[in-house]
């Protein structure tokens, strides 16, 4: 069944309204296209609401408190599950990497190997998909909850945008936080798979830490991650305020809401994550 959330004007949603009652009672074809119509406006409307972020990020930025407030709830409070995680996938990458490099008698790499996968790949898919998890799904909700207790409406009454003092700060905090996670879970990683490498099966420490130095190269390996978690914090954070704001305000519309934005930054991330290696590590070794 289609719905209208605040941000569809009338017309628009009498389309999809129209659309949902045919796909209703029409066949499955009816409601794929009905449903890739509906993708389609969401998408437009998620890129004007974009817009009107970044057309208020200047308002939110002078007040400088509100943003930092939103890094410390959405970097500082994922420390735990990012920590911990990358150092398990890291103890996992130094298990398996020792075990396929030994029947080629070429332990030594074993630096290489963890740091190439954690900077290239799993540092940044991984980290974005825990953070949209963790805090993305927290500020749909909060932004959720807020529009269903209508305190979005009395700012509006107040003559405060909402965009600027609530939107902005929360999207400005995801995208800063993003980075900074995504390298801790590489470097975590990292130190996992020295533990279990050099630590627990015995891999020579200089050999571990020299091939790594000699392999990656900080410009084109690291950098090309930051880029890829950067843009991973961008498509998570509007996806987590776009959806709460554009929720249905009841218990059950924000729930559904959360799940959104779970599901879309998940699929989101692992698609731009093809696109983006694709382009920067195509025909390299």
């Amino acid at each position: 069944m289609g719905r209208c959330a605040s941000t569809t004007q009338p017309a628009i949603c009498a389309a999809i309204s129209w659309g949902a009652g045919v796909a209703e009672r029409g066949s499955p074809l009816h409601r794929l296209g009905h449903g890739a119509i509906e993708l389609v406006w969401r998408v437009g409307f998620a890129s004007r609401f974009l817009v009107a972020i970044l057309l208020a990020s200047g308002t939110a930025f002078r007040r400088l408190h509100l943003t930092l407030r939103e890094v410390f709830f959405s970097g500082v409070l994922s420390l735990l599950i990012i920590v911990v995680s990358g150092l398990f996938v890291g103890l996992v990458l130094g298990l398996q990497g020792y075990e396929t490099l030994q029947r080629f008698g070429s332990t030594e790499a074993l630096g290489v190997l963890v740091a190439l996968s954690l900077t290239r790949e799993l540092g940044p898919v991984v980290a974005a998909l825990l953070f949209a998890s963790r805090a993305g799904s927290s500020v749909t909700a909060e932004i959720g909850l807020m529009k269903a207790t209508e305190q979005l409406k009395a700012m509006d009454m107040m003559a405060v945008n909402p965009i600027a003092r609530v939107v902005a700060p929360r999207f400005w905090g995801g995208v800063i936080a993003m980075p900074l996670l995504a390298a801790l879970f590489s470097a975590m990683g990292v130190l996992g798979g020295w533990l279990i490498g050099v630590v627990f099966i015995g891999v020579d420490d200089g050999a571990y830490w020299s091939q790594m130095q000699a392999a990656v190269d900080f410009r084109f390996d690291v950098w090309n991650g930051v880029i890829k978690s950067v843009v991973f914090g961008v498509a998570v954070s509007l996806i987590a305020v776009f959806e709460g704001y554009d929720s249905v305000p009841t218990a059950e519309g924000v729930s559904r809401a959360i799940t959104r934005t779970v599901v879309t930054s998940a699929l989101t991330i692992l698609a731009l994550d093809f696109v983006l290696t694709s382009f920067m590590f195509r025909g390299t070794s």
